[in-house]
Formats: C-alpha cells, structure tokens, sequence
C-alpha cells in the first residue's frame, strides 16, 4: 500500500485511475435508480432500498462520486419513475451521500478495521438523519401538508435504519469494503 493510498484512502482512485472511478460511480449510481424504482410493500406504504446502496457507495467512494451516486442517482430515478419530489432527492440524498462519506473516510485506509468501522456507523447514522429531515421538510414542500410528512415518518426512519444496517453489513460483514480496498491497491 502506498503512502498515498493509506493517508487518502478513497479519493486516490479518482485520482490513479479515472476510467475505473467513473465506471464504479455510474455502476452505484444504475444501482440506486434499480433500488429506487422498487420498494418493499408494508402496510400503509414501502420501503426503498436505494439507501443501503447510497450508503455503501458513500463509505467505499470519495465524497464527489457519492454525491453523484445518491443525489443524481436518486434524482434520475424519480425523473424516471416519480418526478414529484425529484429535487428533494436531489439534495436530501445528496447531502446524506456526502456526509457519511466525509465521515467514514475521516478513518484512513491504514487505520484498525474497528476504527473503520465505527466511523462508517457514524457515517451512516448521521445520514439517516439527514435523510428523514430532508424527506419530512421535503414532504411538507412537495404536498403542502404537515400531515402528510407526520403519517409518512415512520416509513422514512425505517428505510433509513434498514440502510444502515444493510450498508454496514455488506461492507463489512459480507465484505464487499475488502473487495472494494484490493481493487484499489491493484491500481
């Protein structure tokens, strides 16, 4: 590993190998539009995957290509699919796409799995945050109703909990962060 790759972590692929940035960042970013087009039904409403993607997007890649990850991406799937609120998830998802990756990142690559780890669940907690805020205000914006956003929150903090702990889990229990750092290295 070099010096380089262990003070910056993410952000030296941008950087060593463009093609292979862009190529991962439009791959997430299909994903999302995928994740946000189909949801899984509950009672009184669904439940998206696209933050799970968003948020290990954002843990793997620098903040630049998780904002295009989660804010174009999820704005390209509304536009396709639901275009109502397409500039709340402009911002919204792009904000928590940023967020969590500014912060997951603050941990080096060199840094203890356990370091790693917990900065990523910082990360993605304080996204989670974001993210229902940012769909309630936006809901509020969007519909005009206060009722609205209060019935629709506890459908938005479970799809926020649910990308925490999928995104958690495939970086690091299922290991696609490991898989993730060797392509890296093998630049």
């Amino acid at each position: 590993m070099t010096k380089d790759t262990a003070k910056n972590g993410a952000y030296s692929l941008r950087k060593k190998d463009p093609v292979r940035w862009v190529a991962l960042a439009g791959f997430f970013m299909a994903l999302n539009i995928v994740f946000s087009s189909w949801g899984i039904p509950v009672p009184g409403g669904h439940l998206y995957l696209c933050d799970t993607v968003i948020n290990i997007a954002a843990i793997l890649m620098d903040p630049v290509a998780a904002f295009i990850v989660g804010g174009l991406g999820s704005f390209l799937g509304d536009a396709i699919f639901y275009p109502a609120p397409m500039f709340v998830s402009l911002v919204t998802h792009g904000l928590q796409a940023v967020a969590v990756s500014l912060i997951a990142h603050r941990a080096g690559a060199s840094d203890t799995r356990s370091k790693q780890f917990r900065m990523s669940l910082v990360g993605v907690l304080v996204g989670a945050v974001i993210m229902v805020v940012g769909y309630t205000l936006g809901k509020i914006f969007v519909y005009s109703t206060l009722q609205y956003a209060i019935i629709k929150l506890p459908y938005e903090i479970a799809q926020a909990l649910l990308g925490v702990v999928g995104s958690l889990f495939l970086c690091f229990k299922a290991g696609i962060l490991k898989i993730y750092r060797r392509m890296e290295l093998n630049n």
